[in-house]
């Protein structure tokens, strides 16, 4: 369910003065460090699951260098990629993940990384929040990247009523204008890691204090 008549224009306007480029999430700013690459910002998006954006950064400061395209990925001992990626989450998963990954481009989709979501969620690995990041982070293609942040927030706003994340951009598909299709998912993510968190949002610092119907709110700051 959505709601109608929403200013999304008017939210989106205070988002962006409120958050400048510099606020943005690591893998926004890597796609625009490395020319969007797809590869590397799949391998980003996959190495910041349940990780920390300083800790993603300063991993991929590290392993970018070392991985021009999916085989680069595949030749690197598995040990060895374990050390380079230790700091983050889940580390030993995510090093068997990435290889499991750049295995399949290369024997599926002949060293390209795919540019649909519907090709992207064929590879093991690879969840729809990942898929809609390399889509729009990677290829620039329109797509709504939907994680904790962009779900809670929407709903909390009053612009979606739903359940879970996939039912969010379902619903977000159909009232969000298209050219905040990419932008949305930055915005929500820094606001929501700074403002609008899970518990006691800051409700007395928010630039959308106005238009914010503050739904599931109980405690705030």
């Amino acid at each position: 369910m959505t709601k109608k008549g929403f200013s999304f224009d008017k939210m989106m306007k205070i988002l962006v003065r409120a958050f400048p480029e510099e606020a943005a999430p690591v893998i926004t700013r890597l796609s625009r460090d490395v020319k969007k690459d797809p590869f590397i910002v799949l391998v980003g998006t996959l190495l910041s699951l349940r990780t920390k954006d300083e800790t993603t950064e300063k991993v991929l400061g590290n392993l970018i260098p070392l991985i021009r395209n999916p085989q680069d990925m595949i030749d690197i001992p598995q040990g060895e990629l374990e050390k380079l990626i230790y700091p983050v989450g889940f580390y030993r998963n995510k090093a068997k993940t990435l290889k499991e990954v750049a295995s399949e481009i290369i024997n599926t989709h002949g060293g390209r990384v795919p540019d649909t979501i519907d090709e992207l969620l064929t590879i093991r690995g690879v969840g729809r929040k990942t898929a809609n990041l390399v889509v729009t982070e990677g290829y620039g293609k329109p797509g709504i990247c939907v994680d904790t942040h962009v779900h809670r927030i929407s709903n909390r706003i009053g612009v979606v009523s739903t359940k879970t994340p996939h039912q969010t951009e379902d619903e977000l598909r159909k009232v969000l204008p298209r050219k905040y299709w990419i932008t949305y998912n930055a915005l929500l993510v820094t606001f929501g890691k700074r403002i609008c968190t899970p518990l006691s949002p800051k409700c007395s610092e928010c630039p959308l204090e106005g238009i914010c119907e503050k739904r599931g709110v109980t405690r705030s700051r």
